[in-house]
């Protein structure tokens, strides 16, 4: 029978008496050999090299943490202004993106 996935020909599974003898000494004949053939493949480690650029970007701080904390404060007062207009107007533009 042929794996339709792998096209590696493999044999069904029967049950063990009505399996002949042949095949099981030739599973394990090909089993144990391919034991010994396989040896795992030398560790080899990938390594990186970032531009001065990358370097830089990397040591800046990416916000600016006092913006944050005031905005959320404003937000838990009830004091942050919100532009409805604005928001919609952006969603449209991000569903352009997409569909576009």
């Amino acid at each position: 029978m042929t794996d339709p996935i792998s096209s590696f020909r493999r044999i069904a599974q029967m049950d063990t008496p009505s399996r002949p003898a042949a095949a099981k000494v030739s599973e394990r004949a090909t089993d144990s050999s391919s034991e010994t053939a396989v040896k795992p493949a030398p560790m080899r480690t990938d390594e990186v090299q970032l531009s001065e650029v990358a370097q830089k970007a990397m040591q800046e701080p990416q916000f600016d943490r006092a913006k944050v904390e005031s905005i959320k404060s404003a937000i838990q007062q009830g004091l942050y202004p919100v532009d409805s207009r604005r928001i919609a107007e952006n969603f449209v533009a991000i569903e352009k993106m997409i569909k576009g």
